[in-house]
């Protein structure tokens, strides 16, 4: 029957088109709605610890498939945020806020395109040096910019370590610069050979380029009996220098706190006691806080640091203000301040391990995030991002993270 071929052909053409269509719904949804995201395999220990510090350690990463998960959108709170602050002190921040004035240049993130993790910046002179962990076979990697968007890799900063470090494995980690005196001093992260647990180093060099040298006999700090210590932070304040670290209780199913303890003059010997001013005690943090960053804006002080697991999306930044370099410390109620961008393409995974530098009278945020393949899988490389750190009514607001071409510092 004519009529009944006709329909036949109409069914069979209209079953072809909602497949299609069907298919195409698929397709945007794997981008435009609630994301499946990857998530980095657990990676394995990198010395006779139970388990490896989920902090600092350069990480290799197998291009086996990744397992995925579900993401709950981040809160829009997280990424709010208006102008700018104004200082004249590295290391601190102040006056009022005024919105960034765009100047022509601009620039999008990544902007150090290499694996570069745990990145420190310091500016000397007009010349900003940054420092990172282990890589590309140098103990401590190192780069230089005038502008903290272009940046030329540098020798190994640390050539050789102390006789107390083990060698070999990725365990040098998290450098951080002084000026102090007339000596450049370096604080790093390297693993004790008579505890078998990662703790921090003290080495000096002549120009912020290196070579760093430690020719100490034992670790600058070592909390072995609370898992070892690391990320350390130097902070200025004054005529007075301070260092903040974080025990590495993670490694061995202890507490993570982060402390603070005055340091001499010249940078390399400890005054007092270390004071306690963060554990990891909110929900976001999970099993970690780390990574300290202390900062003075409008006479202020403000503790950041990142939280949770350190090779996932659930890597963020977040924040408490303190009443004195060495606390007490009040953690922020709008935790984390700063947070994997799973909602929308290109996905920011695991940003963190920050430092702060004041450009002007505007803060900057620099930070590292885990690059993300066009296939959905993770590298094992983490990429440099900068990002404005505004402030408002006395809170820090980052305007971030960003992939899009953004007004350069």
């Amino acid at each position: 029957m004519p009529g009944a071929t006709s329909k036949h052909k109409q069914y069979t053409l209209i079953t072809w088109l909602v497949g299609l269509l069907a298919l195409l719904g698929l397709a945007a949804g794997c981008g435009d709605a609630t994301p499946t995201v990857p998530v980095l395999p657990t990676e394995q220990p990198v010395a006779s610890t139970p388990m490896s510090t989920p902090a600092q350690q350069s990480v290799a990463l197998t291009s086996t498939p990744i397992v995925a998960a579900t993401i709950a959108a981040p809160s829009e709170a997280t990424n709010a945020g208006p102008a700018s602050t104004g200082t004249l002190t590295p290391g601190s921040s102040s006056g009022q806020t005024t919105p960034a004035a765009p100047s022509g240049k601009t620039y999008t993130n990544p902007v150090l395109h290499t694996n570069f993790p745990d990145p420190f910046v310091l500016e000397d002179n007009g010349v900003y040096y940054a420092y990172a962990t282990n890589g590309a076979g140098k103990n401590i990697q190192a780069a230089r910019s005038t502008d903290l968007v272009t940046w030329e890799l540098l020798t190994d900063a640390m050539p050789a370590l102390p006789s107390w470090a083990k060698l070999g494995g990725s365990l040098v980690w998290a450098p951080e610069v002084t000026k102090a005196s007339d000596k450049y001093v370096m604080y790093y992260v390297a693993r004790d050979k008579a505890s078998d647990k990662q703790c921090v180093g003290v080495a000096t060099a002549d120009k912020p380029d290196g070579k760093f040298k430690d020719t100490n006999p034992k670790p600058f700090v070592c909390q072995a009996d609370q898992g070892g210590t690391i990320d350390p932070d130097v902070f200025r304040d004054g005529d007075k220098l301070y260092l903040y670290y974080k025990n590495d209780g993670n490694c061995c199913g202890m507490p993570t706190r982060l402390w603070a303890q005055e340091l001499a003059p010249d940078g390399l010997s400890l005054v007092g006691q270390p004071s306690e001013l963060v554990e990891n005690n909110v929900p976001w943090e999970g099993r970690v806080v780390e990574a300290p960053t202390m900062w003075k804006h409008d006479d202020k002080y403000y503790l950041f640091f990142s939280g949770n697991n350190y090779a996932g999306f659930e890597y963020a930044v977040g924040y408490a203000t303190c009443i004195s370099p060495t606390g007490p410390c009040q953690q922020a109620t709008e935790n984390p301040i700063l947070s994997s961008r799973m909602t929308q393409k290109p996905l920011v995974v695991g940003p963190g391990h920050q430092t702060l530098v004041q450009v002007g009278d505007q803060t900057w945020i620099v930070y590292h995030v885990w690059e993300v393949l066009p296939s959905g899988m993770t590298s094992s490389n983490r990429y440099v991002y900068i990002d404005r750190l505004d402030w408002k009514d006395g809170k820090p607001i980052v305007e971030g993270p960003s992939t899009s071409a953004e007004p350069a510092p």
